[in-house]
């Protein structure tokens, strides 16, 4: 297994996600059409055009198609997820090279609430990239939309694009996993471990490390890596935090297995570590505070009342990681799968 101090080999991240300035667009596209497809299982891509100012301040276009995406969110939003499909040959020498498909996350209503969401979900991402290098690259894109039709009138949002799964397996050195499940003993412990306690810093339990949901491969909104050459070290990546306490949507609500009725109240439902794997893990938590709150302190987009209110909100988690007491009740107490722990124990160390 990989102690959290060390990193897996990875290869440079592509230029887009090398700098974390906004990056200013406009999305020209039949925008309106593409929305009017989001309760319609089979959707169609619609061709655009994706106009950006590069580093030296110079206009450039790209062809890009559009279409939505997602699954909550596509059906509940006025302005579904889009799915941005550039071409791989025409982005050669720019700031988009080797970016294919992108995942692009922006408010889905019109009030002012739901920019704020997605700041708040960004950010969810920008934590887990300072806790480890095995996360999804993120960059923030002041994006005016321009409906080529004329059906919406122009506006203008913060949005934010996510780093593609394949494009995330390749720089780690692994490989996307297509399967139903991973078995608990086929997990990389000591990322599991921090992924657990990332998820519960941002009150997300809308999520799974060993199984998808429904006919969706492994893992609910988890990216499940692997390696060509073992069934064991299996990585899991988080995406997708828009359940969660911290964003604090006026649509979430906990899962149902969850004895909890407001996502805003924290409540551990990930799966039991070896005790030195946990301790290290929280070790490792610990040791990024200042950064994580100095995240949210200089992040001008989100309001100065939200800003303090998340901070809080932060510290509040950090007062229970350091605890032991609390620890013992709230996260070992609470844990799932003891017996799976001991068995996999058991075969790493004999009958104690």
């Amino acid at each position: 297994m990989l102690a959290l101090a060390e990193e897996l080999t990875s290869t440079e991240r592509h230029p887009l996600f090398q700098n974390d300035a906004i990056l200013k667009a406009v999305l020209t596209a039949p925008i309106a059409q593409a929305y009017s497809q989001r309760h319609q299982d089979e959707r169609i891509y619609y061709p655009g055009q994706w106009t950006y100012l590069d580093e030296s301040g110079q206009t450039q276009r790209l062809e890009v198609s559009i279409r939505v995406r997602g699954h909550f969110r596509r059906e509940y939003c006025d302005k579904s997820p889009l799915l941005l499909n550039f071409k791989k040959s025409e982005v050669k020498g720019t700031l988009f090279a080797g970016q294919d498909k992108l995942k692009l996350v922006a408010p889905c209503k019109e009030h002012k609430r739901y920019q704020q969401y997605v700041i708040l979900e960004y950010l969810a991402y920008k934590t887990f990239e300072i806790l480890t290098d095995q996360s999804f690259s993120t960059r923030l894109v002041r994006l005016t939309y321009v409906d080529r039709d004329e059906k919406l009138d122009s506006w203008t949002d913060v949005a934010f694009v996510i780093e593609d799964d394949a494009d995330l397996a390749r720089r780690l050195g692994m490989r996307r996993l297509k399967v139903k499940s991973v078995r608990y003993d086929a997990l990389d412990h000591p990322k599991t471990a921090l992924v657990q306690l990332f998820q519960l810093m941002v009150a997300n339990n809308d999520y799974s490390v060993i199984k998808g949901s429904d006919d969706e491969d492994c893992c609910h909104n988890v990216v499940a890596l692997g390696y060509e050459d073992s069934e064991l070290g299996r990585l899991p990546v988080p995406f997708d935090f828009d359940m969660s306490g911290l964003v604090h949507a006026r649509y979430a609500s906990p899962p149902s297995q969850i004895p909890i009725r407001d996502v805003r109240n924290r409540y551990f439902y990930g799966l039991c570590q070896p005790r030195n794997i946990l301790d290290e893990a929280i070790a490792h938590v610990q040791s990024k505070r200042e950064e994580i709150m100095a995240l949210y302190r200089n992040t001008a987009e989100l309001n100065e009342k939200l800003r303090s209110e998340t901070i809080e909100y932060i510290e509040e988690y950090y007062e229970l990681i350091n605890d032991r007491q609390r620890v013992e009740t709230e996260i070992v107490g609470r844990c799932r799968g003891k017996n799976l722990m001991d068995k996999m124990l058991q075969k790493t160390i004999g009958p104690t």
